[in-house]
This record gives structure tokens, C-alpha cells and sequence, in this order.
């Protein structure tokens, strides 16, 4: 369940090859040396989600589309809640389905077979809450793939403040790209978004003969059946959106990251669903964080092909609470295989969520006096699980939210542990049951740290404004922007443009790039290595509501830089540069997220990683099952060789 990957250390230096890569090609550059702050390019593919429309509700449209799902997978027990109707955020639809931003077409690369597409406009259809679930009907697995990837945009969506975008180029005839949802893709054991295409291909296969719970043996599995398998692979995709970037392993963390967040997404979302947490609670004896079920992700898939058991789960395997860490799997002990490495992120993350919910319920259990292993009566469960669903909400909008305040590529879990807490600082101040606490202890008590930082208290985790003083950028005042209607949306490409030369423009002025991990040709920093132009890769302006209701306004943006580094044998690697660039409404920087192209320290620990590391490989188009070890893996780095130094002003 994996993104497709590119190289980023290239086999040899040309136009096709370079633009294979999340990096637009350098045609016209906008730059004139003697005045150097216009060195610098937009990136077309963020140019155009100017032409992006979101379906816009109108006063006649009902506020949401019942569709009925799976919560779990089909082999779940409906008496734990595992048939649910999800409320779709309303759009108008054609055959497919077809919205505003998700397209399904359910063609089979296998057979060949193109099955009749689904129509969730017909009056029968919607009076009954969309099509029965059904293992066996292909409309049905339509159907869900739409309802759940539609339902996790709108999260995306609520948590960022803006309509998310795609971080792949339109198709042929389309002004935007949709993302394509393919439910029968192929004939394997296997899902994944494909990043080239635009596509989640979800395969199909037939179980093995040994199998555990409620499957037959060799019966037919389809993963477009798994919630959890489609909220994964869906928040590939948008996490793709978000930091294209992020398709650069230039760490081992970075790919554990797209791995470890995806099931984070996937396992929260499990609580949205009321009859499953009140099943888990009853279960579990109030004692969510030990629920095997509500806790694991993709179990009829672990259960079909040999695992054992789930996919992977959240509880770690030392159990929650222990003292002082024993036993917990820590980073320093992490090996490189993304989805193993990308459970710390996701165990830590419950960990938070456990100490947060005992503290916001221990009152209740306290009135109920319940008896040791005794289940709670029905309308403490009820208590439990409304409470338990608030807070995953919010552990899930914290997450997603820190994103934005995350550097544009190269990231490490305990730059993501400061993006947490200073993402969840900026809107909610006051924090009186301890979520940013909860979140530090987790992370500290596996060993995850932040870099050039003191110690752990809140403070100090906090990013910092720029170490300099800095003038407003006026060009990128609220009062200046254009918007289409929702301060989330510009009014048109000229307006994005303009707001990215804006940014370019600031960032690219001499003394100035250096704050923004930028430089201008010619920095005696450099050592006589060639820069490509700056690129602006997203400016954004979103709004976001608190707890007590107050609106912020901000402007997010991503500035990036390629450095071309001369080896002794005269061949050339890549390393990048730049920052994530957060503006107030006034148009001042507070926050300059950056990743030096000038900084000595990153530039050697990226060729260790890539030469000095043989565990160094990507995660292209991995195996949902085989995604271990013995994982078809593809090597994200190829080795530098033998070029010409790119010329001065691009391509």
C-alpha cells in the first residue's frame, strides 16, 4: 500500500529523466543576475489546481449523501458495528461514480473487464442509502471506494482550512486532475497509489487455504473492501498533495512517515463509527487501548494471506503505560523497512490518545463504580464512546493539521513531533487536559527527539520565527488576495501566480535566502556548486476555527531549491534546499520551516544514506502483503554517475 516513488540520483543528467522527478523542468527562467531576487520558477502542477472546482453546494442540495459501507471489512461481525451508513458530504454525481475531485472507473487490467458503473443519482438508490453491501457486486465495491475516499477528503479538508489538492499533473483533456479510484484493478495481492497515474489500484485475489475468522478458504478477497486499505492508500494521495516531496527518501524516516501516518489516518477514523467504539468499549471493559479489533488495520487481509493476524495493529507490543519505556520499541533501534519503522509513529500517536481519553473520562468510571472486568451499562458505553469519537476526531485534525508545519521534504519524526506541537499551539493555547504533554511523553519515551533543541519542555519544541527581522511581504496581505468565494480558494491562475512571484521574489533577494534554506549563484557558501532556480511549489491561504470558536487566518507556502554537488570523480549528486514559508494575514513570516541546500551536515548524511546504507530503498508499488523484509521493494536512489554540470538558467 505504497506510493510510487521516483529517483532522485539519477542514472544520467538530462530534460527526460530530470522531469521524471516531483521537479518542474526549468524552461524560461524568471531571473536576471544583476537583480538575482527573480531566480526563481512556479511549479505549473500547483499553477494548475487553480482550475480545481469543488462542488459548491446550494441552498436547495441536501448537506450530505447517506451511502452505506463497511466500516471494518466483510469479514467483521455486524454486531461490532461493521455495516454502517456514512454521511458523504453532498455532491452532485454522474455514472462512476463521478464528482467534483474522485472519479471511479472500474476497469480490470487483468481481465480486461470494464464493469457498468454505478449511478448514486437514481431515486432507488438514494431512498435506500445506497446500494446493500455485497461482496459479490461491483457497484457496491464502487460505491464504497467513493464513499470512504470522498468521506476522508472532507477530513483532510476541515482539518487544513482548504480544499486539498492532487500533486500530480492533469490529464488529457481535463483543466484539473481528478483522482482516479480504480476498486478491481488488478489480480493480486496488492493496493497502491500510483502517483505517475493519478490512480488508487486496489487488487483482488483468492485466499489461502489456511485462513482465520469468518473466510473461506480460497475465497475471493477484494481489498476495495477494506476500509482501512482505501483510507490508506487515500491518504497517500493526499499526503502526496500536500508535500509532493515527501517522494524524495532522502532518510529512511521519510518514507516510514507516508507509512505510519497512512495507518494512523486509517486507525482513527475507525472511531467516527459509534456502534464500533461501543462494541470495542464493551469488549475492551472501557479499556480501548487494548482493543485488538478497534486498534488493528486490515484484518480480513492479514487473516487471508498467512499473517496471523492484522495487517498491523496500534497497541504496541510492550502493552501502554508501562514505566520509563521498558520494553518499548525505540528509534534508535528501528530498521529502515518503512512500515515496521513507521509503527513508531503510530503507537506513539495511540499512547497520546490513551493518556488524553483517561483523563477526560476517569470522572465517569469514577461515578459508575464499576467492579473489576465489569461491563459498563449501556449509557456509559454510550458516555465512552461519544467522548472516545470527540477526541480521535481531534487527535486526527491535530495530526493532518501539522502538515502544513512541516519542512517541504527530508522529514524526520522529531521535526513531525515539533510540527504536532507548534501546529496544535497556534490554534489551541490553553490546553488543560494535556494533549501536546501526552504527545511529548509518547514520542520521548521511544526515544524520538527533535535536533537542536534544549530539552522537551512545550517551549522549546516550538518553531521559531526567522532569525532575523523581516519586512511584511504587502503583495500577500489578506486585503490584496483574490479570492474564489472561501478565503481557501484563489480566484484564478493569475492570481496564484502573482501571489507565488510574490513569495519568490522576497525569498530570492539577496541576504534573504539563506533564511529561507535557499541561495542565490554564486554563495561563496556553495563551493563552486551550480543551483537551480528556486522553485515555488504551493502558496495556500486557509482558515481555521479553535475550540472557542476564533477564526486565524494564515498563508502556507513552499519554497525548494536543487543544489548539483561536484564529487571528486567529476560525476554530480542532487541534494535540495528550501523551507515551508507560513505568513500571517498581514503578510509577515512567522515561521521559516527550512532545510539548508548550504548546510554541509545534511548534504553528508544524505550520500551516507544513500552509499553507506544498503537498506536504502523505496517503497514503489510494495505489497500489502509481502511488505516486510522479502517486499518487492524498488530502489528509490540509482547512483551518481559520470555528467556535464548542468548550465546556468535551466535546461
Amino acid at each position: 500500500m505504497d506510493t510510487q516513488a521516483h529517483s532522485t540520483l539519477q542514472k544520467c543528467v538530462n530534460p527526460e529523466v530530470a522531469s521524471s522527478l516531483p521537479w518542474p523542468r526549468i524552461g524560461k527562467v524568471r531571473h536576471d543576475l544583476a537583480s538575482s531576487a527573480n531566480y526563481f520558477v512556479v511549479d505549473p502542477v500547483f499553477l494548475a489546481t487553480a482550475s480545481m472546482q469543488p462542488y459548491q453546494r446550494t441552498h436547495q442540495d441536501p448537506v450530505r449523501r447517506p451511502l452505506r459501507i463497511y466500516t471494518l471489512d466483510p469479514a467483521a461481525s455486524r454486531q461490532d458495528g461493521a455495516v454502517a451508513v456514512l454521511n458523504v458530504p453532498f455532491e452532485r454525481l454522474c455514472s462512476g461514480p463521478v464528482g467534483s475531485v474522485l472519479e471511479v472507473v472500474d476497469w480490470d487490467e487483468t481481465t480486461g473487464q470494464l464493469n457498468k458503473p454505478v449511478n448514486l443519482d437514481d431515486p432507488r438508490i438514494l431512498i435506500e442509502n445506497g446500494r446493500p453491501p455485497s461482496t459479490s457486486d461491483p457497484m457496491f465495491r464502487q460505491q464504497m471506494v467513493y464513499a470512504v475516499c470522498a468521506s476522508t477528503y472532507d477530513v483532510f479538508r476541515r482539518a487544513l482550512g482548504r480544499d486539498p489538492c492532487w500533486g500530480f499533473h492533469s490529464r488529457l483533456g481535463q483543466s484539473y486532475a481528478k483522482l482516479r479510484i480504480r476498486p478491481q484493478a488488478f489480480s493480486d495481492r496488492n493496493a497502491y497509489y500510483d502517483s505517475s497515474a493519478g490512480e488508487l489500484k486496489f487488487g483482488y485475489f483468492d485466499a489461502d487455504d489456511t485462513v482465520q475468522g469468518r473466510n473461506r478458504p480460497g475465497g475471493r478477497v477484494f481489498t476495495s473492501l477494506s476500509h482501512d486499505i482505501i483510507v490508506h492508500e487515500m491518504t497517500h494521495a493526499l499526503l502526496d498533495g500536500l508535500r509532493p516531496r515527501f517522494r524524495l527518501a532522502t532518510h529512511p524516516d521519510v518514507p516510514a512517515f507516508h507509512e505510519g501516518f497512512a495507518d494512523l489516518v486509517a486507525m482513527l477514523m475507525h472511531f467516527s463509527y459509534s456502534d464500533v467504539v461501543r462494541a470495542a468499549i464493551e469488549r475492551s471493559g472501557v479499556k480501548l487501548e487494548t482493543d485488538a479489533l478497534l486498534l488493528s488495520l486490515a484484518s480480513q487481509f492479514g487473516h487471508t494471506t498467512g499473517s496471523g493476524g492484522p495487517l498491523r495493529s496500534a497497541i504496541d507490543p510492550a502493552g501502554l503505560g508501562q514505566d520509563a519505556g521498558r520494553g518499548i520499541r525505540r528509534y534508535d533501534q528501528a530498521g529502515d523497512e518503512p512500515h515496521e519503522r513507521g509503527s513508531l509513529l503510530v503507537t506513539a500517536i495511540f499512547e497520546a490518545f490513551a493518556a488524553v481519553l483517561q483523563r477526560k473520562t476517569k470522572r465517569y468510571l469514577r461515578l459508575a463504580h464499576l467492579a473489576p472486568g465489569e461491563a459498563p451499562s449501556s449509557e456509559l458505553a454510550g458516555i465512552l464512546a461519544d467522548q472516545a469519537s470527540a477526541l480521535a476526531s481531534q487527535f486526527l485534525s491535530i495530526c493532518i493539521r501539522a502538515i502544513d508545519y512541516c519542512p517541504p521534504f527530508d522529514l524526520r519524526f522529531g521535526e513531525y513531533l515539533r510540527a504536532l506541537i507548534t501546529a496544535d499551539f497556534d490554534l489551541v493555547q490553553d490546553d488543560p487536559f494535556g494533549y501536546r504533554e501526552a504527545i511529548i511523553d509518547s514520542f520521548a519515551r521511544r526515544r524520538i527527539y527533535a535536533d537542536d533543541v534544549p530539552d522537551l519542555a512545550e517551549v522549546s519544541l516550538l518553531w521559531r520565527p526567522p532569525d532575523r527581522e523581516m519586512e511584511p511581504i504587502k503583495d500577500l496581505h489578506f486585503k490584496r488576495l483574490r479570492f474564489a468565494g472561501d478565503p481557501g480558494r484563489a480566484a484564478d491562475e493569475t492570481e496564484l501566480r502573482r501571489q507565488a512571484e510574490a513569495l519568490g521574489s522576497y525569498v530570492m533577494r539577496p541576504g534573504y535566502a539563506r533564511a529561507f534554506g535557499c541561495a542565490l549563484p554564486g554563495d561563496v557558501r556553495l563551493m563552486g556548486d551550480h543551483v537551480d532556480p528556486a522553485v515555488v511549489g504551493s502558496i495556500r491561504s486557509l482558515r481555521r476555527i479553535g475550540p472557542d470558536r476564533q477564526v486565524t487566518f494564515d498563508t502556507v507556502a513552499e519554497i525548494t531549491q536543487r543544489r548539483w554537488c561536484k564529487q571528486s570523480s567529476g560525476t554530480f549528486s542532487q541534494v535540495f534546499g528550501g523551507s515551508t514559508v507560513i505568513l500571517g494575514p498581514d503578510g509577515g513570516v512567522r515561521y521559516a520551516i527550512r532545510k539548508s541546500v548550504t548546510d554541509q551536515r545534511r548534504i553528508q548524511a544524505q550520500a551516507d544514506h544513500i552509499h553507506g546504507n544498503g537498506n536504502s530503498k523505496g517503497w514503489a508499488r510494495l505489497g500489502v502483503r509481502r511488505h516486510l523484509s522479502r517486499s518487492r521493494i524498488c530502489h528509490l536512489f540509482g547512483e551518481t554517475v559520470d555528467a556535464q554540470q548542468p548550465a546556468t538558467g535551466g535546461e
